[in-house]
């Protein structure tokens, strides 16, 4: 069954739902039904984006309810898409095994000057329960020319261990990459680079006081900005400098919506700018859905959806109920 839903995916034709309306799910994984932690990315040879993500094992039923092996032993997922509303399944990617394991979580990808840079959470091994001995995970720097062929280029070096979920950009004429910390509270930290290879640490103090994994940082309406999943929704902070950030009330795609598949909280987004609009791409647990009554793993699928972000008296707004309908535009050279 697995191979032919896949296989069904890839032949399909994207096909517009009505009246051009984002999709809820704007996707979903057709082989384990647990699409995660999405990284967008523009393709510029095949003019496609492309959506990695962490391809959790979500049909698994595991006999012990602790058991989180689901989300280990996972691939990274790709799908591709001409606008970013509509989402063919591609396959999965493939890494050199001299610097992955068997658990990769959380790409992150940035591109220039013609190369793609991914830093990919790896976990080396299968682990049955959060946190145990030996879980520590790292975070890996790859390059590519075509989003294909990846290779290695070394491990993120910090004076600290389990470090994952990186997000990177540009700052001034060097780089800074924010990370989740688990030996520092699994709060988020920062790191500097003017080489994407050697990084240095900010400071031992994290950005935020409030504990969270998964931030993305992104340059919008004049301000940079990071949501972070503090697992009650998605805190937003704000920043004139990428340096000193605000912590804005409340959290964003807290409450569930209404629409079948997107009735829990959002989790660990990717942010793709296009123009003077922003949209938030974010994975769904379904346990709030019908199937769960009938079947108690139901919970662990989780699918990937995307709202509008929108800039208002100084805040970022989100109305996950709202339809969307867009065309991402290719990014300029």
């Amino acid at each position: 069954m697995k191979s032919f839903l896949a296989t069904l995916a890839l032949v399909l034709p994207l096909a517009a739902s009505a009246a051009d309306v984002a999709p809820k799910p704007v996707y979903r994984d057709p082989v384990y039904d647990g699409a995660a932690d999405v990284s967008i990315v523009y393709d510029r040879a095949a003019k496609l984006w492309k959506m990695f993500y962490t391809n959790r094992r979500a049909t698994m039923k595991l006999p012990d309810p602790k058991d989180v092996e689901w989300v280990h032993g996972t691939a990274i997922g790709i799908a591709t898409s001409p606008d970013g509303m509509h989402w063919r399944y591609q396959g999965t990617a493939e890494f050199p095994k001299a610097c992955t394991d068997v658990t990769l979580w959380a790409p992150e990808i940035y591109y220039e000057n013609g190369t793609y840079h991914m830093w990919l959470t790896i976990v080396p091994g299968i682990f049955h329960r959060w946190g145990g001995p030996g879980a520590d995970g790292r975070i890996e720097h790859l390059t590519s020319t075509d989003l294909s062929k990846w290779q290695c280029e070394g491990t993120v070096k910090l004076d600290t261990g389990r470090m994952i979920d990186p997000t990177v950009i540009k700052l001034g004429q060097g780089y800074r990459m924010w990370y989740k910390d688990e030996r520092a509270g699994s709060k988020i930290l920062a790191a500097d680079s003017q080489d994407l290879r050697t990084w240095k640490k900010v400071s031992d103090e994290p950005v935020n006081p409030t504990t969270g994994e998964g931030p993305k940082v992104f340059r919008f309406k004049g301000y940079y900005w990071m949501v972070v999943d503090v697992w009650k929704g998605l805190m937003v902070l704000r920043s004139d400098d990428a340096r000193t950030w605000t912590e804005q009330k409340g959290y964003i795609l807290g409450e569930p919506g209404h629409k079948a598949t997107d009735r829990a909280k959002g989790q660990h987004a990717d942010v793709v700018v296009d123009g003077d609009r922003a949209f938030i791409y974010y994975f769904v647990h379904q346990e709030n859905e019908p199937e769960a009554a009938t079947d108690a793993r139901w919970h662990q699928r989780t699918v990937i959806q995307v709202a509008e972000l929108v800039f208002k008296d100084g805040r970022l707004e989100v109305d996950r109920d709202r339809d969307v309908s867009f065309r991402l535009k290719a990014p300029t050279p």
